[in-house]
C-alpha cells in the first residue's frame, strides 16, 4: 500500500539550508500549511536568525525585533534547528537529498562586489559587508583588522548598508553604549580619530537607493553634521523626469536640501554626500592608504530610459585613511547546487532550482532570499518572496513531481551528525545562549551583550 506524501502516516520532510530571514519566512509558510510538514533549519553559524543578528545596525533594535516571529515558528513541534552544521562539510547535498523530500536553500548574498580600481588590497580598504559582519559581532570578523586613526574615511554607495556604516563612524561611543554593539568594536570606536566621513555616489541625489528613514537620521546625529553641496543637487532633465510623482524620492532630496541649507553648525564631525563621482584610485604611501582619486561623472539617459553615470576626465583627490564599498552584494555557490555566477544567484523558476547547463528543473529543489532574486528589498520582502517559492512546491507535490526520500527517518539525521563528532546546536540550546546575552545585557544597560567566539557560545551550554 502507498502512503501518501505529505499525509499524517508521512509527513513531508523538508530541509531548510540557512537561517536567515528567508530561511525561517519560509519554514512558517511550509508549517502553515495542512499538509503534515517536518522542518529541519540548519545554519554554519551557533546563532539564527542571519542578517538580523549579523547585518542589522546595532542602533536599529526596532528592525531586530522581528526575530520574535522567527522565534514562534522555531516554538512549533515539527521544527528542528541545526545550528553550527556546515553544509557541504558536515553534511554533503546528496545526504541531504537522501533524507529529505525536499531542500530549500535561503544562504543569501554573502559576498561583497568589488571596485576593481588599483589599491584596493591595501589595508583598511574594506566591504562593508567585513565592517557591519565586525561591529555586529559576527564569529567569522571578530579579528577583521580596523584601522580608526585616520580623520577621514569614504563609503561608496548610497544604499542602506552604505547609510549605517557612515552612522556608525559619525556617533559618539555614548551613543552607541546602549545598543548591542560588539564590544570589541565600541572598544576601537572609543579610540577612533575619524572626524569626517565622504558618502560617494557615482550617480545623482535623484538615483539613490536608501531609504527616507536612513537619511532623516543623518540629520539627528548628536556629534555630526550631515552636508551636502547645494550645487550638487540640481538635477538634469532626465533625472527630473525620471522622479516625477516617486514621492519617496523627493523626500530624499527634501532632506538633503535641507542639510544644503542648514549648512556646517560646529559640530565635531562630519557627514559629507557627495554624488557623481567614481573611484578610480586609491592612493597609497608607504604602504598605507592616504587618499582617493575619484573622476566626475555625467549623467545620460540611455535608449531605455536608464540613467547611467560616465566619466569627463575631471578629477578629485579627498585625502582617506579608510575607504568602505558599498557597491552591491552577491552570493556564493553550495556544492551540488547550480549557480548562475555571473548573477551570484541559483538559477530558478518562481522559486524551483534550475540546471544551468540543461535547463531542467531540479526536482524537489528550491531557493528564496538573495540567492533566488539577488540582493534587493528590505528584510520583510523576502517573507512574500518565500511564500512564492514555499507554494511552487506545494503545487509540484499536489502533481505528483516530489519524489519521496529513501531513508526520511527524522532520527537519522542527528546520529549521522553525532557520529561524525559534529556539534550541533538545537533551537533549546540556542535559547539557553540567548538568554545568557540578554541577562548580561541587562546588568549593563543593553539589549543583549552578545557572545561572538563560537568556543565561548558552547561555554554557556557546559
Amino acid at each position: 500500500m502507498t502512503v501518501e506524501l505529505g499525509s499524517a502516516a508521512r509527513p513531508l520532510r523538508a530541509v531548510i539550508v540557512g537561517a536567515g530571514p528567508s530561511g525561517f519566512y519560509a519554514a512558517a509558510a511550509l508549517l502553515k500549511e495542512k499538509t503534515a510538514v517536518t522542518v529541519d533549519l540548519f545554519d554554519r553559524l551557533i546563532a539564527p536568525h542571519g542578517l538580523v543578528r549579523y547585518g542589522v545596525a546595532p542602533d536599529h533594535q526596532n528592525i531586530k525585533a522581528v526575530a520574535k516571529t522567527y522565534d514562534r515558528t522555531a516554538a512549533e513541534p515539527t521544527f528542528r534547528y541545526f545550528g553550527n552544521v556546515e553544509i557541504g562539510k558536515d553534511i554533503s547535498h546528496a545526504e541531504l537529498k537522501e533524507h529529505y523530500d525536499v531542500i530549500f536553500y535561503t544562504i543569501g548574498a554573502q559576498s561583497d562586489r568589488r571596485l576593481g580600481v588599483p589599491g584596493e588590497d591595501l589595508p583598511n580598504s574594506l566591504s562593508a559587508t567585513e565592517f557591519v559582519a565586525w561591529y555586529n559581532g559576527h564569529p567569522d570578523f571578530k579579528d577583521l583588522q580596523v584601522d580608526l586613526s585616520c580623520e577621514a574615511a569614504i563609503v561608496v554607495g548610497v544604499g542602506n548598508v552604505a547609510m549605517d556604516v557612515a552612522r556608525i563612524l559619525a556617533k559618539s561611543v555614548e551613543e552607541l553604549a546602549d545598543t548591542d554593539i560588539a564590544d570589541h568594536a565600541l572598544a576601537a570606536l572609543a579610540h577612533s580619530n575619524i572626524k569626517d566621513v565622504y558618502v560617494v555616489a557615482r550617480r545623482g541625489p535623484a538615483q539613490v537607493k536608501f531609504t527616507n528613514a536612513e537619511i532623516r537620521e543623518m540629520g539627528h546625529l548628536k556629534v555630526a553634521d550631515a552636508i551636502v553641496l547645494d550645487n550638487e543637487l540640481r538635477l538634469d532633465r532626465a533625472s527630473s523626469a525620471a522622479i516625477e510623482g516617486d514621492t519617496a524620492m523627493q523626500k530624499n532630496l527634501d532632506y538633503m536640501r535641507a542639510f544644503a541649507e542648514i549648512g556646517v553648525t560646529g559640530k565635531p564631525r562630519r557627514v559629507h554626500f557627495r554624488f557623481l563621482l567614481s573611484p578610480v584610485e586609491i592612493i597609497e604611501e608607504n604602504g598605507k592608504m592616504v587618499a582617493v582619486k575619484l573622476e566626475r561623472n555625467e549623467l545620460r539617459a540611455s535608449v531605455g530610459g536608464d540613467i547611467k553615470a560616465s566619466g569627463t576626465g575631471q578629477f578629485e583627490t579627498i585625502p582617506a585613511g579608510m575607504i568602505l564599498r558599498s557597491v552591491g552584494y552577491k552570493g556564493s555557490p553550495l556544492a551540488g547546487v547550480p549557480f548562475d555566477a555571473r548573477n551570484g544567484v541559483i538559477p530558478n523558476e518562481v522559486g524551483r532550482v534550475v540546471d544551468l547547463d540543461t535547463g531542467r528543473v531540479m526536482t524537489g529543489e528550491y531557493v528564496a532570499g538573495w540567492i533566488k532574486r539577488g540582493p534587493t528589498g528590505v528584510i520583510g520582502t523576502n517573507k512574500p518572496d518565500a511564500i512564492e517559492s514555499v507554494n511552487s512546491m506545494f503545487e509540484d507535490l499536489e502533481k505528483g513531481k516530489i519524489a519521496a526520500a529513501p531513508e526520511p527517518d527524522p532520527a537519522a539525521i542527528p546520529a549521522l551528525l553525532q557520529a561524525r563528532g559534529v556539534r550541533y546546536v538545537t533551537q533549546d540550546e540556542w535559547k539557553r545562549i540567548d538568554a545568557k546575552e540578554v541577562a548580561d545585557g541587562k546588568a549593563r544597560g543593553k539589549p543583549r551583550v552578545k557572545i561572538v567566539e563560537r568556543e565561548a557560545m558552547l561555554a554557556v551550554l557546559g
